[in-house]
């Protein structure tokens, strides 16, 4: 007696290969979900970076600005639009994943890191704007 496996129809064949290929489309919508998250990053931390680094120096005397409101507004501008490009990011995300009929709630840990990579811009912005919180 043989314990060789029955051979596959073409039918479950088609069905695994299908299913390989949404993997991978989900992995490919990650890997673009993680470059928005690494860029909104270097767009939030360099915004706070020089709002941070020129108020110092504003206040200290050191450096005389033509304009003393140009880091915040600069420090705005830069982590709005790191936020917001974020927000596209994942809205683009839940797009794809929604018109290749992937529950959203089955995502990876990518998305709920770009949520907080959101919240975290969010409190970076209103800390520059009201000048509140931690930093």
């Amino acid at each position: 007696m043989s314990d060789a496996a029955p051979p596959s129809t073409s039918a479950q064949l088609a069905h695994e290969r299908t299913d390989l290929a949404s993997d991978r489309t989900v992995m490919a919508a990650d890997r673009t979900l993680m470059a928005w998250i690494r860029t909104a990053l270097a767009m939030i931390s360099f915004g706070f970076t020089i709002y941070k680094f020129l108020h110092v120096f504003g206040e200290s005397g050191t450096v005389h600005l033509r304009r003393p409101e140009s880091p915040r507004n600069l420090g705005i501008f830069l982590a709005t639009l790191g936020t917001g490009s974020l927000v596209a990011g994942l809205i683009q995300h839940v797009q794809l994943l929604r018109q290749i009929h992937i529950r959203v709630l089955r995502t990876s840990v990518t998305f709920y890191v770009a949520c907080a990579v959101v919240v975290l811009g969010l409190t970076i912005l209103l800390g520059i704007v009201a000048n509140v919180g931690p930093f």
